[in-house]
């Protein structure tokens, strides 16, 4: 039986760090992607036009109810035969864009749903606008309701960012293959990125909190 020998691991510190950035950079654009689309289909869902609101509702079966590496697998493989061509870089982004964004926009279109008509009813009383009436009234209550499960998704989705190493995006388990192939420490390695993604779990959750409390804690006083 071999005897454990993290000291490869130790001397690979630097690269896997950097596999983390690249975590997290795929991570945030990947959330803010999935944020834009969350919004953007609640908006068009709740659209009295079946051209708009059926396609968002097509859109949301599909993803949420296919595996996360078919979806990345279509994105990558499939459309260049359409004339489209990401680099795994791309690839991944769009991906956890669409698939956060399609669990995103259920989770926000039950937070919005759960804001009282009358709220808006008197937004427009006051004189304001649709889009005011949307974004001060309607959306902001909403998010302080879902913040908690939004955020929860989103640190799921940093999760799956593992996925990405498939199509050869470079990322923390892409950086550990390339480890493990060349060290044959399998087992040394995957337990350290393993601590490192509960890591990065962890500090997103505090980041969240932080948030929460700043900007959707109801006031004391």
């Amino acid at each position: 039986m071999s005897k454990l020998d993290f000291g490869v691991v130790w001397e690979a510190l630097p690269v896997l760090l950097q596999g983390c950035v690249a975590t997290l950079f795929l991570a945030a654009c990947g959330m803010m992607l999935a944020t834009v689309i969350g919004i953007g289909g609640v908006v068009l869902r709740s659209s009295r036009l079946k051209a708009l609101r059926l396609p968002t509702v097509w859109f949301v079966e599909i993803i949420r109810n296919t595996p996360f590496l078919v979806q990345i697998f279509f994105i990558f493989f499939a459309l260049p035969y359409l004339g489209v061509r990401l680099n795994p870089t791309a690839t991944a982004i769009v991906a956890l864009g669409m698939n956060g964004g399609a669990y995103a926009i259920e989770i926000i279109r039950g937070g919005v749903e759960s804001i009282p008509k009358g709220q808006s009813e008197a937004g427009f009383a006051l004189g304001l606008n649709k889009s005011q009436v949307f974004r001060l009234i309607i959306l902001r209550p909403a998010l302080r309701a879902i913040f908690p499960s939004l955020t929860g998704q989103f640190i799921m989705l940093t999760l799956t960012s593992s996925i990405a190493s498939s199509v050869g995006a470079y990322e923390l388990t892409n950086v550990a293959q390339r480890i493990e192939a060349d060290t044959f420490r399998s087992f040394e390695v995957f337990f350290t990125i393993t601590g490192m993604y509960l890591a990065i779990s962890w500090c997103l959750i505090g980041i969240f909190a932080l948030v929460s409390w700043r900007f959707f804690s109801y006031p004391t006083r």
